[in-house]
């Protein structure tokens, strides 16, 4: 199980497709881990020394190397403490082939269409190495006495300092695979995106408090780099999960992130308890590893373009200087060619100077540079020159402040603005508030005080920008954490307020096309409003520094703090009003009626994750508006760099107010269901029938809650009620805990209904995963896409749920494999694409490392199929077989470097090559690839799959998995509907794979071998079948299996909607099993024509799949077992109904665009009708049966589809004969030199007709063979010649319209003549004409021309009665409530009328004794049939249980006649007295026929 070990060599992460950020955040975890792991150690041997004993076979814990590179493989890892044990041997790194023959471009686990990394994309070369990642996710603590595991040693090749630049770093040629950038650029970019385990406080004893959600990148300035250093050897501790003693800080803002941590952010604090084990790598004595300096941090070359345009002054003082010198230099220039310049001016001659030796060092901070940093890198440059300059350029000035709030997300904060209002007016800043009287600043105070307050609010938008982004900078010392008294949220009866200052980085474009902005704000728990929403003046766009939109209002909402509950979100969501268009003249009145748009909102929780009411000054990214978007995430939009960002200010206290969970209640009482009076029974029972809590109207809520206690009997009750709880205060939270503890424990499909955004409750989550613990890994992989949406209902980031999800990840591949691939399509959702990144990386850092090369394999080679499907749809049809080849020569590549790779698709696919030669493409608009792998297994078959780009597959996903599930409950309930189950997978969005079902076409080709107007004729399935099953029992199975799979389709397809269901989207195994493929569209959404849907019968169903059940053009007894089935089916998924209505809940939020509203989701409740009996469900899906067999659409769709694929058809494609399983050649049967037709024979299978005997003679054959072709099959043979030679070429073919009796005799002779003609002529044709494929295939020998005089071309239709000269009748008869429930379902068996042909029967009842005659009951008339289906109910009322025993049903079953009198055709005589009330009857029973024939 490679996702339980490790093996102890390094991990060659250099040619993963793991992306930096990725290994970043696995690595930084496993770290955490580890050091957790030797705390615990420490623990339990009651050791507090520097260093760890090893224990029995494991090796010290160490920290590997992150990569080569990106690490710089820093051997010290290997030696965290002093006599560590001997490195494990390292394992080969993965080969890499010629550079000039392939050569791995991109990252690809984490790869991101059409965006740039978050590093810079560099790549590490061979023999990188990587320590094992096992550990459980966390927060799962092991069982008492399970140590967990640590990490063993690697060894790694090279040595490259972690935190400095290595001076004699060998610099890469141009053609080597470059290395990744240093770990302390990487990380300090993942600062504020990684939220790690739980940190401890600095005593040690308290317990952990869990990582809030983590912050994103900020929108322009990434967090800077930071420097942890070590200040003396005295404070130098060893790694342990400890937070590091906070030391004194250094003067000005050059400071170590592990400073930081615990006041900045819990996150950050467990950040650094990560670095803690890298940190110990570098021992202070080693200058190598310690040069001394403090580095400054630098930024990435996406920063540089902020800088253009900005220049700086800078000044040099030195002794040799008579006077300083002064220069200015452009702010986007290099700091080495900032050093360069200064020794330019300092020396004269630099030929004896090495530049190398100097650094440049900002005066008043103790740190250097010396990296390839820009002039932009730290906001610190500018408080020193600020204050020096008393001569005060306003222009400079302002300019300067407006380029450091430009680096600081372009946020200006009101002290800025009043700073500046107190300066005179300049070009940049024309304010009317601004300084009038310039004078005032003559003044040197006064001056200084400007400096100095500016200088403040400088320094005060730096420690928010920090705070917000979570950076590894910040201006001013900070205390030692106090911990803050706190205040029960409950106790707290003050209003919820806060105050709205301004919308920063407001689009230019806005400030012409709207007005009156203002904001609405509402606060929700589990989507529901708990108080009007609030909403702000309106207000113009400004222009001071930037374009904003000021408020500077206070928001108050009618609602106390201890009303509140703890999952309360607040939406603050941006509005304006649309301005008319420039130069159009607005009409009078039309201002009333400017619509208002909605332009971007962002929600939070006012609970953080420490459950603290949130408090002081916050910056929140706004998400635009987006028609369609159901779920919302609760974190700021900082991932795109130009969100509007809004500027809140919360009230801040002496104490922090705590919403603890309150313990369950003592009491909750519990009720009996009976206890209700009746009337309350069938209210209650009506809402409980409603299966899903979407439907709940407000007085079904009031009732739910109202009787909660009588309804704890009913298990899959507990989500309606607790969805009717009217509030979720702390103060109701001991009620609503005691029922949940109270309630029956829920199997885990009822729990999965606790999972939806409508519970955001973190015990009521949590309870409901601890009831999905007992669901099995198999039957987990089920519901797998469902749990992973469920995460955006989470309010944090480390919940149960995600906990739970990456625990069955470690024991199980499949599940690991499957999670992999779900979280990374999710990536897609830019939402939650930073929550999908850390459950992403925490999954690789828990599986292991062949787990983690696996994936890397799988994704690398998904990119390179994406690229040539890509390529193949994107070229001419004429040219696509090219592109295709050249790019599968790619895909052979990889299997060059790759001995295996697993299919995305199912991790059981292990396929080691391609066939070039098997693969092709497929002439739809998508053009899929046909792509054939060469099995792993010897003995296996060559795997076949379908990959798709430019399609979205996650619908057919969904889809497939839906009727998976179906299949399941069948198979449960003894139904096995033989149903064809194929994977579908989507890999990233407009991408995947589809599994080949071998052995199978689809209906179009079918009937196309019958012509274009194939989908009108009733026989080409059955004659599909017999060809390739000409054995009597092989045919006959073949039909049992369409019969069941068909009757399972007919379902699936119902409750779930799907549409354009054409005929290439249908296809049927030669086994007999048929099956949908492509569900683009599903839940009603119908192709439409103009106004009229394309879909218009309930499904497909239609008169040659009929055909094929009945076995001819009749209905049989086995279109009652058709029919049988179908309800049967129908019912037990109906019993499932909020098990579906749960998963596809669930999915409401996961894109799909006809999945995105409760409409969508209505469809499936309208269609599986929970309200319903079985029997009424029984009656309404008979009659849907009725509906799709009659409705000519289907068949109209089919002819059109036909003819819109003809333009599809490749010329290479030969026509084939229908009845034909094989084609016949010249080769492979011998010359034929002379065909006879020699006679005719009689045939009644499947209908009366002719049957023409043609004895052919081959070259080289003795004797002659016989075989049988009937006229429609010669015609066929004729047309098909049609289509390939001209008719100047081919011989005329007889007419097939004669006058009279067609099937007489004397025609059977005349065309037997004329055919004799034709196959003479077609003999002595011309060479290309006589030996071509068709001829020979049609007169090669068949299975039944085995048996002279007789025809087994389709299944006869086997009485089903014997021995019965009336029939019978099928009834099911039920009792309850003083009604007797007759449904009449069907009869099979009946004689034809006296002239030969089928009666129109329908059945009347009596219910004796009746001397009244007023009992009769009928049923509507079947027509020509002799094996009529009803499934109609007749109900008699009114009888009372006494008098049951005596009653007894008198059946007559009656031929409808229009003109003369109807025709007994059979009656029955069924007593009741074996009647159980309550219990349902259902039997056939015999029908008889009386001494009179007729009645009325």
């Amino acid at each position: 199980n490679s996702t339980q070990k490790d093996s102890d060599g390094p991990w060659g992460l250099d040619s993963l497709g793991l992306s930096q950020r990725e290994l970043v955040l696995a690595e930084a975890l496993q770290m955490e881990y580890d050091a957790l792991s030797r705390l615990k150690q420490d623990k339990g041997s009651q050791s507090h020394g520097p260093a760890l004993p090893p224990r029995p076979g494991h090796s010290p814990p160490g920290g590997g190397s992150l990569l080569r590179g990106l690490s710089g493989s820093d051997p010290s890892l290997d030696h965290l403490q002093p006599g560590g044990s001997h490195s494990p041997r390292p394992s080969p790194a993965r080969s890499t082939p010629p550079r000039d023959i392939y050569r791995k471009e991109p990252l690809y686990i984490l790869e991101s269409p059409g965006k740039g990394d978050y590093l810079s994309s560099s790549y590490g070369g061979s023999g990188s190495s990587y320590g094992p990642l096992l550990a459980p996710p966390k927060g799962f603590h092991p069982p008492p006495g399970d140590v967990p595991p640590t990490v063993p040693q690697t060894t790694v090749p090279r040595d490259v300092n972690l935190f400095t630049p290595e001076v004699d770093q060998p610099k890469l040629s141009s053609g080597e695979m470059l290395s990744y950038e240093s770990l302390n650029d990487a990380l300090s970019k993942l600062n504020g995106d990684w939220s790690s385990p739980r940190g401890r406080r600095a005593n040690g004893d308290q317990s952990g408090k869990p990582v809030a959600r983590s912050k994103t990148l900020p929108p322009q300035v990434p967090p800077r780099t930071y420097v942890p250093v070590q200040k003396s050897n005295k404070n130098h501790r060893r790694v342990s999960a400890d937070p590091v003693s906070l030391g004194p800080r250094m003067n000005g803002f050059g400071y170590e992130l592990f400073q930081v941590s615990e006041e900045r952010d819990e996150e950050v604090a467990a950040f650094c308890h990560m670095l803690d084990v890298l940190r110990s790598a570098h021992p202070c004595s080693v200058h190598s590893k310690n040069s001394g300096f403090v580095w400054s941090p630098s930024v990435g070359p996406e920063e540089l373009q902020q800088g253009l345009g900005v220049s700086v002054k800078v000044t040099v003082i030195s002794d040799h200087f008579r006077e300083p010198i002064t220069f200015t230099c452009d702010v986007s220039s290099t700091v080495d060619l900032l050093i360069y310049q200064t020794l330019c001016y300092a020396h004269d001659d630099l030929d004896h100077i090495d530049v190398d030796h100097y650094l440049l060092k900002v005066c008043g901070q103790e740190e250097d540079d010396k990296t390839a940093s820009t002039m932009n890198h730290s906001i610190l440059l500018q408080e020193r020159p600020i204050k020096q300059t008393m001569s005060l350029h306003v222009e400079r000035l302002v300019q300067s402040v407006k380029a450091l709030c430009s680096s600081l997300a372009a946020v200006e904060t009101p002290d800025i603005t009043s700073a500046l209002n107190q300066l005179p007016a300049c070009p940049c800043r024309l304010q009317p508030r601004v300084q009038k009287d310039p004078s005032v600043l003559i003044v040197r105070e006064n001056r200084e005080k400007v400096v100095e307050k500016l200088t403040a609010a400088v320094l005060d938008l730096v420690e928010l920008y920090c705070s917000t982004f979570n950076a590894n900078f910040h201006t001013t010392p900070q205390s030692s954490r106090h911990t803050a008294p706190t205040q029960e949220a409950g106790l707290v009866t003050n209003v919820l307020s806060f105050s709205v200052y301004a919308a920063h980085r407001i689009p230019i474009t806005w400030a012409a096309s709207y007005e009156g902005f203002f904001l609405s704000c509402s606060l929700t728990h589990g989507g529901e409003e708990l108080c009007a929403p609030q909403h702000t003046s309106k207000q113009q766009v400004s222009k001071y520094l930037f374009h904003l939109v000021v408020w500077d209002q206070r928001v108050c909402f009618p609602i106390q703090i201890n009303q509140l509950p703890r999952e309360t979100q607040l939406t603050v969501t941006l509005y304006a009003s649309a301005l008319p268009p420039p130069g159009g003249a607005e009409e009078k009145g039309s201002k009333q009626r400017r619509s208002i748009e909605p332009l971007g909102w962002v929600t939070m929780p006012l609970f953080n994750f420490r459950h603290i009411l949130t408090c002081g000054r916050k910056l929140l990214g706004l998400w635009p508006s987006t028609p369609g978007s159901k779920a919302r995430s609760s974190s700021p939009n900082f991932s795109q760099p130009d969100s509007v960002i809004l500027q809140v200010d919360f009230p801040t206290s002496s104490f922090e107010v705590l919403f603890s969970t309150p313990a369950p209640g003592e009491f909750c009482p519990q009720y009996d269901f009976s206890r209700l009076d009746q009337h309350s029974q069938r209210q209650l029972q009506d809402v409980l029938h409603k299966k899903s809590l979407f439907w709940l109207t407000p007085e079904d809520k009031r009732l739910l809650w109202e009787k909660r206690s009588f309804c704890q009997t009913e298990s899959g009750a507990l989500p309606l009620v607790l969805a009717s709880a009217p509030r979720w205060e702390w103060a109701c939270l001991p009620d609503i805990y005691a029922l949940l503890r109270q309630w029956a424990c829920l199997n885990h499909l009822d729990a999965l209904g606790l999972l939806h955004a409508t519970f955001p409750d973190q015990e009521l989550r949590r309870t409901a995963v601890q009831w999905m613990d007992s669901i099995s890994d198999p039957e987990l992989l089920d519901f797998l896409p469902q749990l992973v949406q469920a995460l955006k209902y989470e309010c944090y980031l480390d919940c149960p749920l995600v906990r739970f999800l990456l625990r069955r990840a470690i024991g199980d591949v499949r599940i690991a494999h499957y999670l992999f691939w779900l979280l990374k399509d999710n990536l897609q959702d830019s939402q939650f694409s930073g929550r999908y990144q850390h459950l992403l990386a925490a999954l690789l850092c828990c599986v292991g490392r062949g787990l983690r090369e696996e994936f890397d394999r799988q994704s690398w080679l998904v990119s390179i199929l994406a690229k040539v499907a890509q390529g193949v749809r994107d070229a001419s049809p004429s040219g696509r077989q090219t592109v295709l080849r050249e790019g599968l020569e790619e895909v052979k590549q990889f299997f060059s470097v790759n001995s295996s790779c697993r299919l995305p698709l199912n991790p059981g696919l292990l396929v080691k090559a391609i066939n070039i030669k098997l693969c092709s493409y497929f002439n739809s608009n998508a053009v899929p690839l046909k792509l054939s792998f060469q099995n792993m297994d010897p003995r296996g078959d060559n795997i076949n799959v379908i990959f798709k780009s430019g399609d979205d597959l996650r619908q057919d996903m969904l889809t497939l998995q839906i009727i998976r599930i179906m299949n399941k409950i069948w198979i449960q309930e003894g139904l096995d509907m033989r149903m064809v189950i194929f994977r579908c997978f989507s890999t990233g969005r407009g991408r995947g794979m589809v599994e080949m079902i071998p052995q199978a076409e689809t209906l179009r080709k079918i009937q196309g071998e019958h012509g274009v107007t194939g989908s009108f004729k009733d026989r080409p399935l059955a004659d599909w079948l017999q060809k390739h099953n000409p054995k009597e029992d092989e045919y006959e199975k073949a039909v049992e299996n369409f019969i069941y799979s068909c009757a399972g389709c007919c379902v699936a397809t119902y409750i779930l909607g799907i549409c354009d269901r054409h005929n290439d989207n249908i296809m049927l195994k030669t086994s007999g099993h048929m099956f949908h493929i492509d569900f683009g569209k599903f839940l009603g959404h119908a192709q439409m024509f103009g106004n009229i849907k394309r879909d218009r019968a309930p499904f497909v169903f239609t008169s040659d799949m009929a055909y094929v059940i009945n076995g001819g053009d009749k209905p049989s007894s086995r279109f009652h077992d058709f029919v049988d089935l179908c309800c049967e089916a129908y019912n037990l998924i109906r019993k499932h109904t909020h098990l579906f209505l749960n998963l596809l809940g669930l999915m409401l939020s996961c894109g799909i665009p006809e999945l995105s509203d409760l409409d969508d989701l209505k469809y499936v409740y309208d269609a599986l009708r929970p309200h319903e009996s079985e029997e009424d469900a029984t009656m309404y899906f008979t009659r849907l049966i009725e509906s799709s067999l009659g409705s000519v659409a289907t068949k109209l769709n089919f002819f059109i589809h036909n003819l819109a694929q003809m333009k599809f058809a490749s010329s290479e494609e030969r026509p084939v004969l229908s009845f034909a399983p094989r084609v016949y050649t010249l080769k492979t049967d011998g010359l034929i030199r002379n065909l006879f037709v020699c006679q005719h024979i009689r045939t009644y299978s499947p209908s009366k007709g002719y049957m023409f005997v043609v004895k052919v003679d081959r070259e080289g054959q003795q004797g002659s063979v016989l075989v049988q072709r009937s006229f429609e099959e010669f015609y066929e043979l004729h047309n098909k010649l049609r289509l390939i030679f001209p008719s100047s070429k081919l011989p005329s073919f007889p007419s097939r319209f004669l006058i009279g009796r067609s099937r007489g005799e004397a025609m059977a002779d005349r065309r037997k003549d004329e055919l004799n003609g034709y196959v003479w002529h077609l003999v002595h044709a011309a060479p290309e004409v006589a030996q071509c494929d068709l001829i020979y295939t049609f007169f090669h020998p068949l299975q039944r021309d085995e048996k002279p005089g007789t025809v087994v071309n389709a299944l006869q239709s086997k009485p089903a009665v014997s021995g019965k000269v009336a029939g019978e009748v099928k009834l099911s008869i039920t009792y309850k409530s003083d009604k007797l429930f007759i449904m009449v379902m069907h009869i099979r068996g009946l004689q034809p009328l006296q002239d030969g042909t089928d009666p129109d029967p329908y059945v009347k009842l009596y219910l004796l004794p009746d001397p009244q005659k007023t009992s009769k009951r009928k049923t509507k008339a079947a027509r020509r049939t002799c094996n009529p289906t009803y499934n109609e109910m007749l109900v008699y009322d009114r009888i009372p249980r006494g008098d049951l025993q005596q009653r007894v049903i008198h059946l007559r079953v009656l031929g409808d006649g229009a003109f003369w009198e109807n025709t007994l055709l059979g009656q029955a005589f069924i007593p009741l007295k074996t009647l159980t009330p309550g219990q349902c009857w259902a039997d056939w029973h015999q029908l008889s026929m009386p001494s009179t024939e007729s009645a009325r």
